[in-house]
């Protein structure tokens, strides 16, 4: 401890400047060695420093550059691709549009449709009670002319006698005879 306290004590008392010596007292030649090497070290090591200053520099710049042609790129990139979504966008709801209005047509078209059916289907039914109901008048008719036919003939030939009935054929002959007669 004792040198640490020579040492210190020793920086007020400087040597004459008529001597030359090793000075073994490290705090008081440090400043001037350090002051010596610092120099050296600045004229000496200026270039190499600053060529090393100026690459690190240029790698810096070359670095900055690179990210903004990145930047760049992505950026026209995102612009395609944002472009290319809005694209599909408007495809996607011109689907959505035409898909929509494509249901709704066939909504339309198969209530048409049915619509139509029904109508035919209504038309085929009143049809067929029509030709029903004309054919029981038809079978009605038929039944009341049989009916009324052997009614008839029951009473003509309850009626007729062999006298009148030969009257009869022969007022027929006559009448057929006359038509020909005319038609000839």
């Amino acid at each position: 401890m004792k040198n640490v306290t020579d040492s210190f004590v020793s920086l007020g008392h400087w040597p004459s400047a008529g001597s030359f010596g090793f000075n073994t007292d490290i705090l008081a030649t440090n400043p001037i060695n350090l002051s010596v090497v610092i120099g050296v070290l600045i004229f000496f090591g200026k270039g190499v420093l600053s060529d090393l200053l100026d690459n690190r520099k240029q790698r810096i710049l070359n670095t900055i550059r690179n990210s903004e042609e990145l930047c760049g790129g992505a950026i026209e990139q995102l612009e395609k691709a944002r472009a290319g979504l809005r694209k599909v966008e408007m495809e996607a709801n011109q689907y959505r549009v035409n898909g929509y209005s494509e249901i709704e047509r066939k909504k339309w078209n198969l209530i048409n449709s049915t619509y139509k059916t029904l109508e035919q289907l209504e038309n085929y039914k009143n049809e067929t009670i029509q030709f029903e109901q004309q054919r029981a008048i038809n079978q009605v008719r038929q039944q009341v002319f049989q009916q009324a036919l052997q009614g008839a003939l029951g009473t003509l030939n309850s009626c007729l006698n062999n006298e009148l009935h030969l009257r009869t054929i022969s007022a027929n002959i006559d009448m057929l005879g006359a038509m020909k007669e005319i038609t000839d």
